[in-house]
């Protein structure tokens, strides 16, 4: 792997291609540290702390943390991924939208990506409204905004359209890497904020075998082999998925003996690789 990425690097165009990757990806990750306006950050991470095992905790997972911190990226590529999948149901239950995508070529898949987008905008709107909700309504009545002498209207306005933006930024940003990076944009943004969680779930494994080992109560614990566990589950996940993604079923093909002029070719052996 180490000689592949050394080897991939001493071609000027695959390094200009692992540089703008980087470089985009250092662009999401701060983009994950500035808070929106008018959000009490403090109180909305003790919050969503204890709401970790409900959907918020898998929202903040699958944003990098920047969903628990009310961040421009707070929303991610959910409404993107949303979007995709909707528009991918329609274009079998609408029949002009599965005519634009099997008949459309080139032209088709490039109206299709346009709708996905404009569709990615409207749930992006949906989704800040819902979060401007929570922060609104708070926890025990406390709201978790800081509005001053800022009218509430007004503040609902730019804290929507700022996690809409961001949205929306965070969707262009993936097809950029797509088109000039390596990889599919998305799916490495997405997998740069769920790697970005590593290093937090690891010292909290630590503080609590440490918790374990020295008796600690009311705090949390964790047996060391309980952490062996954890460890060789993810490990068995990862090993999962990369099978399922690369194997494929070979169909063997025979090609019959032909003439060709004066000469007879004989028949040869071959397989079709399906995903």
């Amino acid at each position: 792997m180490i000689q592949t990425i050394k080897n991939a690097w001493k071609i000027p165009e695959l390094r200009k291609k692992i540089m703008f990757t980087i470089f985009a990806l250092l662009i999401f990750r701060l983009g994950t540290a500035v808070p929106v306006p008018f959000v009490n950050t403090d109180l909305l991470g003790s919050y969503l702390n204890t709401m970790s095992d409900s959907i918020f905790g898998l929202m903040n997972a699958m944003s990098g943390g920047a969903f628990a911190s009310a961040t421009v990226f707070a929303l991610g590529v959910q409404p993107y991924i949303n979007s995709s999948i909707i528009i991918q149901l329609l274009t079998v239950a609408i029949p002009a939208l599965e005519r634009l995508q099997k008949e459309g070529g080139e032209e088709g898949r490039k109206k299709i990506a346009a709708i996905t987008r404009y569709t990615t905008v409207g749930i992006a709107l949906l989704q800040g409204f819902g979060y401007f909700t929570l922060l609104r309504v708070g926890t025990n009545g406390q709201s978790l905004l800081q509005l001053g002498d800022m009218n509430i209207v007004w503040a609902g306005i730019v804290i929507v359209l700022s996690f809409t933006a961001g949205s929306a930024f965070v969707m262009w940003l993936g097809e950029q890497i797509t088109e000039f990076g390596i990889g599919n944009g998305i799916s490495i943004i997405l997998f740069a904020g769920i790697l970005s969680r590593v290093p937090g779930a690891v010292r909290t494994m630590y503080r609590g075998i440490r918790n374990n080992m020295d008796g600690v109560t009311g705090q949390f614990n964790l047996p060391w082999w309980g952490a062996i566990l954890i460890v060789i589950g993810v490990l068995a996940i990862v090993v999962l998925i990369v099978f399922i993604q690369n194997s494929e079923r070979r169909i063997p093909v025979q090609y019959a003996k032909r003439v060709v002029g004066p000469k007879m070719y004989g028949g040869q052996s071959s397989h079709i690789p399906l995903k």
